[in-house]
């Protein structure tokens, strides 16, 4: 197997690994959309930005997924994670939130990395 095989699909895997998690998040948030609306009240985030988040993270996980305007969702994806982390995790005090901001920033910089190189060849958009 030669670099640039192993690498196109690191860059697959890569790709469907934080599709997942978009994927995943933005379905459980439609299964539980009272539950979630509840959450983003606490912190003084309007419920009408729910459907908004939900189409970002199933439309983006999906484009990343499939490999198609996969920079697009990608630089998306990563300003909705860097958002998120503001907006939800910013309690340091709590090791559990600081966590959650950490993990959101490492996932941002996944992400934009794909935005930088792009999505690979196993991509709809299979440019180098």
């Amino acid at each position: 197997m030669n670099s640039g095989t192993v690498r196109a699909a690191a860059a697959l895997v890569g790709r469907l690994l934080l599709a997942a998690l978009f994927l995943l998040e933005g379905w459980s948030k439609i299964r539980g959309y009272g539950p979630a609306v509840a959450y983003m009240e606490r912190f003084s985030v309007p419920a009408l930005l729910l459907p908004a988040a939900i189409a970002i993270e199933l439309g983006g996980g999906l484009l990343l997924a499939v490999g198609w305007q996969a920079r697009c969702a990608a630089l998306a994806l990563s300003i909705f994670c860097i958002v998120t982390a503001v907006m939800f995790h910013v309690n340091f005090a709590d090791r559990n939130q600081l966590l959650h901001f950490e993990k959101d920033l490492a996932i941002a910089g996944g992400l934009l990395a794909f935005f930088a190189f792009g999505p690979g060849r196993y991509a709809v958009d299979g440019r180098p």
